[in-house]
């Protein structure tokens, strides 16, 4: 789906609402602090900014956002766990303002690691790589393929079964998104086309398993894991990036 100008003015006001909360929340994130309480700040900075919980258009998900730590991949529930030294948190938030979502995920380490600074720092670039292949008359598979060349290029595994997405009227719109592919390949990218990009990896094996909770992904051998993602705009020689803090 193509936005038109007005659209994506309103993409761009619930980007920046995104991508406030999603930093207020990160700096939230310290040792000793709960998940529950990371949580609370970037729900409450959404309702203050003008937006709502995106999430909650997911069948019975009520948070505004899904927390991970460690081997943890995707979708965890905000808990009362609390944070300790050494973590890999990442924290994954969509908005919709006036009918428009954007989501967006970073992940961050509590400490000081060499091993895991290098772990993040591939996946922030790998996401990066990936906005830069959005742009007319490339395809998806330009996207996939740069995601995967950087992830798997530095040792790391791109998890097959989860995916990005297109983004705008609903959470989740066509096309699929893989964080793997061939160039050339996969749905056209045309101007004004919307796009949640991720970067979804692990250190070890790229299988995945469904916790008992029913939505906490975890690395099925329990290596790391980490998720970064932007909410772009297709652009003529440039994506657009909505939902950047940084």
């Amino acid at each position: 789906m193509i936005r038109n100008s007005y659209e994506l003015k309103l993409m761009r006001e619930s980007g920046k609402i995104a991508a406030t909360a999603l930093k207020e929340a990160l700096e939230a994130v310290k040792v000793g602090v709960s998940e529950l309480e990371v949580e609370k700040k970037a729900r409450e900075k959404i309702y203050k900014l003008g937006g709502d919980l995106s999430y909650k258009t997911v069948p019975n998900y009520k948070f505004a956002t899904c927390i991970t730590v460690n081997e943890q991949v995707v979708h965890g529930i905000p808990t009362e766990r609390k944070f300790e030294r050494g973590d890999l948190v990442s924290v994954d938030l969509a908005v919709v303002y006036k009918g428009w979502h954007t989501d967006c995920a970073w992940s961050v380490l509590l400490g000081k690691d060499q091993d895991k600074e290098k772990f993040l720092k591939t996946g922030e670039e790998a996401l990066y790589e990936g906005i830069a292949q959005a742009v007319e008359g490339g395809r998806v598979g330009d996207i996939s393929n740069a995601i995967q060349t950087k992830v798997e290029g530095s040792g790391y595994h791109v998890v097959r079964s989860l995916v990005g997405h297109g983004i705008g009227r609903s959470l989740h719109e066509p096309p699929e998104i893989p964080g793997f592919g061939v160039k050339h390949t996969g749905a056209f990218l045309k101007r004004g086309m919307t796009l949640a990009i991720e970067v979804i990896y692990a250190r070890g094996t790229p299988d995945v398993i469904l916790d008992h909770d029913g939505w906490t992904y975890y690395s099925a051998d329990r290596s790391w894991a980490a998720v970064f993602e932007m909410t772009v705009a297709v652009g003529k020689e440039k994506a657009e990036i909505l939902t950047g803090f940084c």
